[in-house]
């Protein structure tokens, strides 16, 4: 396309951003006409993309970060003819796969975004994979808003990229001045944005987002540079075209008023169709097989800590599977990611203490086949939160393990427990939330995180223990995701304990120290604790008629709240006991902690006790 063809495009973009709006009445179309020329000389002149085959390792990404924007994206598509006209005036309806914010219900979607700060740590994650996975000469294309560029996760993001030199990946931002309230912090200097990108690393070019060549020649050099990744910091002007919305604060997220006039004003609808450059021949490696899996065996009666069996059984498995990746945060020699990254150094990423770039880094490799597993103290995991939601809407498949998780991990007191993990996880939507309680279970439930596609895994999160803790289980034990294990049980039992991770061994030891007092309990190691094993529970409930779950987490939304739920339904419920960390801890041995928590086994055998009574005279 010529330079005259480019300007129509663009026109032809900010018309169908406010013809899908106006079709919804809602939307955003106003931050799309921002835009617009932008993506006309990136969808003509520089994406390489096969839209009949999303799937095509060579393709380039385009991740629209500030996804509001959607119309503009899905102006796109129509452009390249991968929606019709018709499809693209469902914007928004019930039903219609143009959702107001992108997800990957469209096949050329990777990721969805809408939460701002994301697209370009993501972005990174899919450089990543084409520069030290794949090996494949794909370019990432992150369109990004200015507004979004306060985030701090953006940050970790720039600075990730100018380290690892993922010369592959191109930012451009779209400095329209204008945010959801008014000016944006930097409004139209550009060398704000600049100044600090550079000081990062990058190469940067300002330039003026509504002139075609310039934005042309920007992009050219962008991808000629080498050794550095990219931003293209363009100046635009938000509503662009239109004089009754250009500009103007108070427009954002609101269709136009008058869409024929301004549909007028821009020159009528067009029908411009682009004939998108394919993507270089390529073939990804991802997806290969080393041989068969052979997980590590422990024998029963060893003291090893969960952590431990975590990093040996994910270096077995990255020896059997070749798209099996593992990332961390700066605390391998603490999670046992180490083992993992000394076997495979070539698939181990280093992603520092940047918890938000570790989890979308994962997000971005799952894109291109890969399965990951990052890890860090389960108490960081939080600072993550937003991008393990944002996971869930993307579809993705990630593993996520959190180590140094309750109370247990003793000393080092309560700024680096994760006590609130269970909850979180549980929370999102599709997620799998695994306690193990000894090395083999571990290892077992290490190797399921990695069966199924993508999207049938969703969110796995797998949580490990500081501390050695006896080994139960013989190696040949299965341990299906949704299930338990039957610890101890008689007919005589009074009632029933369930637990998981390391308070199985303290309800173990209960259990012995009740048995003496002649008070029987039945134990139960609730090691899925999502998807629960809802028989098992309820058949304890209809064994015993009194459940008491034990767990190293705070009350809310943990293993208590999992087994409630079974019984939420209408179901006969049992009389239920919760134990579990309702006190704000210290600085104590492991024993001490779980003892100043009622969760050891000597309060737990209280507990009881007291309890037994009152079911008796009940």
């Amino acid at each position: 396309m010529d330079s005259e063809q480019l300007i129509e495009l663009g026109q032809q973009l900010r018309v169908d951003a406010v013809r899908a709006a106006d079709a919804a009445q809602s939307g955003h179309p106003t931050s799309s006409m921002s835009a617009a020329d932008l993506a006309a000389v990136l969808l003509a002149r520089h994406l390489h993309y096969d839209f009949g085959r999303p799937d095509h390792p060579g393709n380039d990404r385009l991740i629209l970060s500030k996804g509001h924007a959607s119309p503009l994206l899905y102006a796109l598509y129509r452009a390249a003819g991968a929606i019709d006209d018709e499809e693209l005036l469902t914007y928004r309806r019930r039903g219609s796969r143009l959702e107001g914010h992108p997800t990957p219900r469209l096949p050329w979607v990777d990721v969805a975004t809408g939460s701002l700060g994301q697209g370009l740590p993501v972005g990174v994650g899919v450089a990543l994979a084409g520069k030290r996975l794949d090996q494949v000469p794909y370019r990432v294309w992150v369109l990004s808003g200015d507004s979004e560029m306060a985030e701090g996760s953006v940050w970790e993001a720039v600075e990730h990229a100018a380290d690892q030199h993922l010369d592959n990946l191109t930012l451009v931002i779209d400095v329209n001045r204008l945010g959801q309230r008014g000016p944006t912090r930097h409004g139209w200097d550009l060398g704000a944005y600049t100044r600090r990108l550079h000081a990062f690393g990058w190469h940067t070019i300002e330039v003026d987002g509504h002139d075609v060549d310039a934005v042309d020649a920007a992009f050219n050099e962008a991808r000629s540079t080498t050794g550095r990744p990219t931003a293209v910091v363009a100046r635009t002007r938000k509503g662009r075209g239109v004089a009754a919305v250009e500009d103007k604060e108070g427009m954002h997220g609101k269709p136009l008023k008058d869409a024929d006039s301004a549909i007028e004003e821009l020159g009528g609808p067009r029908f411009v169709h682009v004939e998108v450059q394919k993507p270089h021949s390529a073939r990804s490696a991802n997806g290969a097989r080393g041989g068969q899996l052979k997980l590590p065996g422990y024998e029963k009666g060893d003291e090893v800590a969960t952590r431990n069996a975590y990093g040996e059984a994910l270096a077995a498995l990255g020896t059997a599977r070749g798209d099996v990746v593992a990332l961390d945060g700066e605390v391998s020699d603490s999670t046992r990611s180490q083992f993992f990254a000394k076997e495979h150094p070539d698939r181990f990423f280093e992603c520092y203490i940047a918890e938000q770039q570790l989890v979308a880094a994962a997000v971005g490799m799952q894109t291109r086949g890969y399965v990951p597993y990052a890890s860090t103290f389960a108490a960081f995991l939080t600072r993550a939160h937003d991008f393990v939601r944002m996971a869930a809407v993307s579809r993705a498949g990630i593993n996520l393990v959190g180590s140094h998780a309750g109370v247990a991990i003793g000393e080092d007191g309560p700024s680096q427990m994760g006590l609130e993990d269970l909850a979180l996880f549980r929370a999102v939507h599709g997620s799998t939330v695994l306690y193990p309680c000894d090395a083999n279970q571990t290892a077992k439930l290490v190797a399921a995180m990695a069966e199924g596609d993508a999207r049938s895994r969703g969110v796995r999160y797998l949580r490990t223990s500081r501390g050695a803790t006896p080994v139960i289980y013989g190696p040949d034990e299965e341990f299906p995701i949704g299930g338990s294990k039957l610890l101890r049980s008689g007919d005589d039992d009074k009632l029933t304990l369930l637990a998981a991770g390391v308070t199985v061994h303290e309800a173990l030891r209960a259990a012995d120290l009740l048995a003496r007092d002649g008070l029987p309990v039945r134990v139960v190691d609730l090691y899925s604790v999502k998807p629960v094993d809802e028989r098992a529970v309820q058949t304890a409930a209809e064994r015993t008629g009194c459940l008491v779950t034990v767990e190293d987490h705070h009350p809310q939304g943990g293993l208590g709240d999992a087994v409630a739920e079974v019984f939420a339904d209408g179901r006969p419920a049992p009389r239920l006991v919760r134990l579990a960390v309702g006190n704000m801890p210290g600085s104590a041995t492991e024993q001490e902690q779980l003892s100043a928590s009622g969760i050891d086994a000597d309060s737990i055998a209280a507990a009881v006790a007291l309890l037994a009574e009152k079911v008796i005279v009940r």
